[in-house]
């Protein structure tokens, strides 16, 4: 048998852990990397690449409807729902067949199966073909998370879908209720509703996208609604009946419950961490509200262990997760990264209109006690927008009044997810105010709307 000690082991090779195995390798690192599923893990196969194969069919669709818009004409549009997702999981399978190339590359040992730490240093994998186990310095934990699963709002695989169960549809839902707001909801949502579902979302607090800043959150809630979506916020999905076809749903409403049936409901209401069954807390590792407690490198607290990514906590993002893992190989190998910054890591949801956001809220900036600048522009003063036909949305920026100092910076429209990261360079950077109003912007391009928020804030725009 080969030798089963490493330098480092990663429990979970999702987007967290196969990205620290790969860069622990390059460091010079003996890796091993366990997973009890799919390379790539939850983000690659079940989430964030799929789910936006299938966004791009329906933005497709929808533009295909618009033709007329365009000068051109396009008869019978129509769609096959089981190619849009065999398309998306041909998707999920390259990239899966990617990261193996990556860790093979790398020299990184691949154990498939379920990892559990019955010492300091070990690591025991039950496999297909028995008990492997292995033993290492350091052990980095990046098992992920699962969808969260209310009593009585469980899955069935039938009627009550969950995340795994939508992004692989048996059908067309024709009455869909989506249970959530936040960014996985309201992308179902969005796809299914594009697609021709009659749309409902229920969200408990007061706006949907409730993450978001305020006017974003109205605005998306005002172009949903345009859509044909209808939007409940402060509502509670108190039970569902499950009967033949059809799901009736009790939802309770300033103290009042009323009943709607369905066909069709999704339940994304949040995310659960998977520390199950690791022999974490007999470690002595602290978990809480089913995150495990780390400092700001990552560290457990018990020499050795690491926790990166969702089962570390907020925000659940994958790009969190992937510069963590680097972040702990590098501390490993005995550099000195820079512990992340969680307000400078940027959301993006990709529903239609796209949002997306880094920093403090409006909101956020004023409890904090700041003095502000805020900036607004609008995708309609911007020709791009208008030329592309997709002209309704805003890019928000927030300053501190006294330093210039870029605080948050919140957009809704066409194509923000790319854009965003103008604004989160500048935030790592520093930047203040005067630096941005100083930066030439190519035009014509969505991101000059960035440039005029700057210059909106400070009484200096041109275009408004």
């Amino acid at each position: 048998m080969a030798d089963q000690s490493f330098d480092v082991v990663v429990i979970g090779a999702g987007p967290g852990g196969y990205v620290a195995a790969i860069r622990a390798a390059q460091l010079g690192k003996k890796v091993a990397i366990v997973e009890r599923e799919n390379l790539g893990g939850i983000c690659l196969n079940w989430g964030c690449i799929p789910t936006k194969a299938l966004l791009r069919s329906a933005e497709v669709f929808h533009l295909m409807e618009r033709a007329k818009d365009y000068g051109l004409s396009a008869d019978k549009i129509g769609y096959d729902l089981d190619a849009v997702v065999k398309r998306s999981r041909g998707v999920a399978k390259q990239m899966e067949g990617g990261v193996k190339h990556l860790l093979k590359k790398n020299k990184v040992e691949v154990v498939m199966g379920t990892a559990s730490i019955p010492a300091k240093g070990k690591v025991s994998v039950k496999t297909q073909a028995g008990t492997q186990e292995l033993s290492a310095k350091n052990i980095i934990l990046a098992t992920g998370a699962r969808a969260r699963e209310l009593p009585g709002l469980e899955g069935d695989g039938d009627l009550v879908w969950t995340y795994r169960d939508a992004l692989v549809p048996k059908r067309m839902p024709k009455n869909l209720l989506v249970i959530g707001s936040g960014a996985i909801g309201i992308e179902f949502a969005s796809f299914f509703n594009t697609l021709g579902a009659k749309t409902t979302v229920v969200e408990v607090m007061d706006r949907v996208l409730p993450v978001e800043d305020a006017e974003v959150s109205a605005f998306a809630k005002k172009q949903f609604t345009k859509q044909g979506m209808v939007i409940r916020e402060k509502t509670t999905v108190k039970k569902l009946d499950r009967a033949k076809g059809k799901v009736t749903a009790h939802l309770e409403a300033g103290g009042k419950t009323t009943t709607e049936d369905f066909d069709t409901v999704i339940s994304a209401v949040g995310i659960v961490g998977n520390v199950e069954g690791l022999g974490l807390e007999e470690l002595g590792i602290k978990i809480d509200r089913t995150h495990v407690v780390t400092d700001e490198y990552c560290r457990t607290g018990v020499e050795g262990i690491f926790a990166i990514g969702d089962i570390a906590g907020a925000p659940w993002l994958a790009h969190k997760a992937s510069h963590e893992g680097v972040m702990v190989a590098e501390l490993i190998a005995g550099g000195h990264p820079h512990a992340i910054k969680p307000n400078s890591i940027a959301g993006c949801t990709y529903c239609h209109p796209q949002v997306a956001s880094v920093g403090l809220t409006e909101a956020k900036a004023k409890e904090a006690g700041y003095e502000l600048k805020v900036g607004r522009f609008p995708f309609i003063g911007n020709g791009k927008a208008v030329a592309l036909g997709e002209a309704e949305g805003f890019v928000k920026t927030v300053f501190d009044a006294k330093t210039g100092e870029l605080l948050g910076a919140h957009m809704i429209g066409a194509e923000v997810t790319e854009l965003i990261q103008g604004y989160v360079i500048g935030r790592t950077l520093e930047t203040t105010e005067e630096d941005l109003m100083n930066t030439v912007f190519p035009h014509p391009t969505l991101s000059e709307m960035m440039h005029e928020s700057v210059l909106e804030a400070y009484g200096r725009a041109i275009h408004i």
